[in-house]
């Protein structure tokens, strides 16, 4: 008589149920595991019959042939996820344990003296499990606390297997007690390295970057080497409103999928600031591989991903950027299905002029000639930077600024205004499932974005004399929007879109 167990797997984001199925067979000893197992599924048969040795109990071997099969078998089973419970259905298809906690599901590797060990993936299959109407779950201690953060799940730590067969002839094993969520977490201020009251002048970068953050838009960043671009950008972080409690879920699940969550505070609090090398590939920049994990974009969802030098990553992985910076979201095809990665990020790109940096520097001469130079901006295509909602010049500082005593506002002040801005748009896009202005498509663009026939005269103006596509004229609106927000003010009128429109000329 066979036994079964269920566990649970990752896929993309989502969790997958899976059934495993023991079965003994008179003969030879042997121990074989059926189901599309990798290769860390296959090599599970030595951990596990190690892990039950050590534990006290009678071995595989001693009981003939064993299968295991991992169900669905049309579904590739990946990592460690099954070693636990399939040390369980062994158990209990030998008689050596009678029966498991029904509407149950069992993950962790083991250890070859029976420990469980961490796995990474929990939030979203636990988050899976509660559509399968799972209960209970069982786990190693560790990554107990992030199963924990899911409402109407009965967590359980488990330590080793031989403590958890000694609660099980109890029947009483040890719970997480549910905690309603510290939500005072995700209003805490941001950190970062930089105030923006420690910035000297570039009050029009700063200005620009509150817009951007307050809608959640993008921007490119132009000027000398030395005039402040990448100080303004990792000073974002200390401006960046609290995530709300639906975003901070979001991310969360893309950095366990990733297994970089703390395991004494599992929940993503703050918003993600990522800044990868131009020499990163393109999987680790979008993601992929040959068992797809989420990459550097999704790893700055609902938060910033900074591109420091950004005509010096390649064409193709710029070019790459652009799928996500227009859908929130990355697809990833292979032959046994797609997955689909949230890429809800703001892009901060900064780069200088030209090679040498001093074409925009009225001090420096430049010694760049015009091919190299036209080279240099042609990396960055017509479709990637009318994806960039905002685009501006950031001088070098003058002597006079760089000594002055005078503190500049306080990103405290500005984080203030952002965050008023940012509850304007989330009672705005109630229901709808997006968080900020850059996040409308076309139908939310006409309910929200309405404007008089002298906005409408301003921006046919600008079009016609800037060559805007159309594209940008609906990324003007949602810029314009977000400033009107940021004034408190109900309808945009023209003072909005002319500064919006400011913000996306870039001379070629």
């Amino acid at each position: 008589m066979s036994s079964k167990v269920y566990s649970a797997s990752i896929f993309g984001m989502d969790g997958n149920l899976i059934e495993i199925e023991v079965d003994t067979l008179p003969g030879q000893p042997v121990f074989n595991i059926v189901g599309l197992p990798d290769t860390a599924v296959k090599e599970a048969k030595e951990r596990v019959t190690s892990a039950i040795k050590n534990s006290g109990f009678k071995p595989p071997h001693h009981f003939g042939r064993i299968t295991v099969n991992l169900a669905p078998a049309d579904l590739k089973k990946e990592g460690p996820f099954f070693d636990f419970p399939i040390a369980l259905g062994i158990l209990l298809v030998t008689k050596q344990i009678d029966s498991l906690p029904k509407d149950s599901v069992f993950l962790s590797e083991l250890s070859l003296d029976g420990r469980l060990r961490d796995i990474k993936g929990i939030l979203p299959i636990a988050l899976s499990l509660k559509k399968h109407g799972i209960k209970n779950i069982f786990l190693s201690k560790k990554i107990a606390r992030e199963a924990n953060l899911v409402d109407d799940l009965n967590v359980f730590p488990v330590d080793n297997l031989k403590e958890f067969v000694e609660n099980l002839k109890l029947k009483k094993f040890p719970k997480f007690n549910k905690k309603e969520i510290n939500l005072n977490y995700l209003t805490e201020s941001q950190s970062g390295p930089y105030d923006f009251c420690h910035i000297k002048g570039q009050n029009h970068a700063k200005r620009a970057l509150e817009i951007a953050v307050a809608g959640g838009h993008n921007i490119l960043m132009s000027g000398p080497p030395g005039s402040g671009k990448s100080m303004l950008s990792k000073a974002v972080t200390t401006i960046m409103p609290p995530m709300t409690k639906g975003e901070a879920f979001e991310v969360t699940k893309i950095y366990s999928v990733s297994g970089i969550t703390n395991h004494k505070q599992p929940l993503i609090t703050q918003r993600p600031f990522r800044s990868p090398h131009h020499s990163a590939s393109s999987v680790a920049l979008v993601g992929g591989g040959s068992l797809p994990k989420p990459g550097e974009i999704s790893l700055a969802n609902r938060g910033v991903l900074f591109l420091d030098e950004f005509p010096e990553f390649s064409r193709g992985l710029i070019e790459n950027l652009r799928q996500p910076l227009e859908d929130g979201e990355v697809s990833i095809s292979r032959a046994n299905g797609t997955l689909i990665f949230p890429a809800k990020f703001m892009l901060i790109a900064a780069m200088n002029p030209c090679p040498c940096g001093n074409a925009s520097d009225p001090q420096k001469e430049c010694t760049c000639t015009p091919n190299q130079i036209n080279s240099y901006k042609r990396k960055l295509s017509g479709p990637i930077l009318d994806r960039i909602d905002l685009q501006i010049e950031v001088p070098r500082l003058k002597f006079e600024k760089i000594t002055g005593d005078t503190l500049a506002e306080r990103s405290e002040d500005v984080r203030r205004r952002i965050t008023k801005a940012r509850e304007i748009q989330l009672k705005r896009f109630k229901n709808t499932g997006i968080f900020t202005n850059a996040e409308m498509n076309n139908q939310q663009l006409k309910k929200f974005c309405q404007i008089g026939e002298s906005e409408k005269e301003l921006l046919r103006l600008a079009i016609n004399k800037m060559n805007f596509s159309p594209r940008a004229y609906f990324r003007l609106l949602k810029v314009a929007r977000t400033i009107a927000d940021l004034e408190g003010a109900k309808n945009i009128d023209t003072n909005h879109l002319a500064e919006a429109i400011q913000y996306k000329f870039r001379e070629e």
